[in-house]
């Protein structure tokens, strides 16, 4: 039985993958070509194609998720103009270096290095500190409160603390420098137009870590920017026939559910577990792209199923983890509620 020219056990793995997808982008603000591109790759789909159409995938997946944390008030779109300003900048100069690079012969080698250190590097980071604040933490706060001045890393009370005329106020309580802002979010592009990725798993920490912004703001900030560079993105594939609809369209049908469950999961789960989750999956996709690239240097194909199993099994893990703590989390408050009640 074929549906728009996909068998139906294609669908099904489509739609299901869409779900699960969508769990991590709505809770993250990052996760769609870092997982749909190598999937349809390994598939045999060519390298056009499975950009493209992960990249529209992108697409529609961030406004999904970008219009539910809208109405949970975790979208700072000041702050979303002002990162796309300066990352499209940063991105154009990272560009740049790796030009030079391969006029050198070192892209290649260098930005896979790079790309697996910063990955990895970041997880480890993240899943550290989230781990050390998670004993005593603050209770999940509404976006639109001030900050606990002991809730903001110390590097953002640095930056923070530079009163360089215009300040910005941000969601949060957070008054920030306008150049401050920029620099960071030139940084962020300068990186990810290195690394030749969308860049969510680089901005969503740095929007938290360095301008101090909450979790679950970062997050749906990171998501109104990925609005941008997927719509372009997935645009300029379409019209050079890169993306396939027979693809995208099942992605979506699953992530249109998931990336709200992911979404509303922001507003429940505590903001050190958003960490913790995001931290294993970054460990995780390092791990896979380490792997991947011992593969390709040594020329054993089957590291490439390997990487994408592991990339897979870690998406996985990590948004059942993220189901099963929001659920437990609303089940606790029904039983708290229940016993004020009585």
């Amino acid at each position: 039985m074929d549906i728009f020219g996909l068998s139906l056990a294609l669908l099904v793995l489509f739609v299901g993958f869409g779900l699960l997808i969508g769990i991590l982008f709505g809770f993250f603000g990052m996760g769609g070509s870092f997982l749909v591109t190598p999937a349809l790759l390994v598939m045999g789909y060519d390298s056009r194609v499975a950009v493209g159409s992960g990249l529209a995938f992108v697409f529609g997946t961030s406004v999904i998720a970008t219009l539910k944390h809208r109405d949970l008030g975790q979208v700072d779109y000041k702050l979303g103009v002002l990162m796309i300003a300066g990352t499209t900048a940063g991105i154009e100069v990272g560009k740049e270096v790796v030009l030079h690079l391969e006029e050198l012969g070192l892209a290649g080698s260098i930005i896979s290095v790079t790309y697996v250190v910063l990955l990895g590097g970041i997880g480890v980071f993240v899943t550290y500190e989230s781990v050390k604040g998670s004993d005593g933490g603050p209770d999940h706060e509404a976006a639109d409160e001030p900050a606990d001045a002991e809730d903001i890393p110390d590097i953002a009370k640095t930056i923070q603390s530079y009163r360089v005329p215009p300040m910005i106020a941000l969601r949060g309580g957070v008054r920030v420098s306008l150049w401050m802002i920029l620099g960071v979010a030139f940084a962020t592009g300068l990186l990810s137009g290195f690394l030749g990725v969308g860049g969510g798993f680089i901005r969503m920490p740095a929007l938290f870590y360095l301008i101090g912004v909450p979790v679950p703001v970062a997050v749906g900030t990171d998501l109104f920017e990925i609005v941008f560079s997927g719509g372009i993105g997935s645009f300029t594939y379409a019209l050079d026939g890169g993306v396939n609809l027979r693809i995208v369209l099942p992605l979506l049908a699953g992530s249109a559910l998931g990336a709200r469950i992911g979404s509303a999961a922001t507003s429940i789960v505590d903001e050190d577990e958003i960490k913790v989750y995001f931290g294993v999956m970054l460990l995780g996709g390092a791990v896979a792209v380490a792997v991947r690239e011992i593969g390709n240097v040594y020329g054993i194909g089957v590291f490439d199923v390997v990487s994408l199993v592991l990339i897979l099994g870690s998406a996985l893990l990590v948004s059942g983890a993220v189901v099963y703590s929001t659920v437990s989390e609303l089940r606790d408050r029904e039983t708290v509620t229940a016993t004020a009640a009585d």
